[in-house]
């Protein structure tokens, strides 16, 4: 089974130190909020992201998964 790559969007511009809390996953900051973005192997892995937006007190704008093969965000923002 493919990862499905997921888009999950935060309230607030992440900082570097956040990028080890998602290890994996691309960040993107801009324009009040952030994309975290990256391949999600199952839906177990998925909620464990979700628990940890929510651990770290993030405001959770939207989740959708897209249509990007796993190739292009591996090796995007690293």
């Amino acid at each position: 089974m493919e990862p499905t790559i997921y888009q999950i969007v935060v309230r607030g511009e992440l900082s570097r130190r956040y990028r080890p809390a998602f290890d994996g996953m691309t960040l993107a900051a801009g324009d009040g909020q952030t994309a975290i973005t990256g391949p999600v192997v199952d839906q177990a892995q998925l909620h464990g992201l979700l628990v940890r937006v929510g651990d770290l007190g993030l405001e959770l704008i939207s989740v959708n998964p897209t249509p990007e093969p796993v190739a292009r965000v591996a090796h995007r923002g690293r």
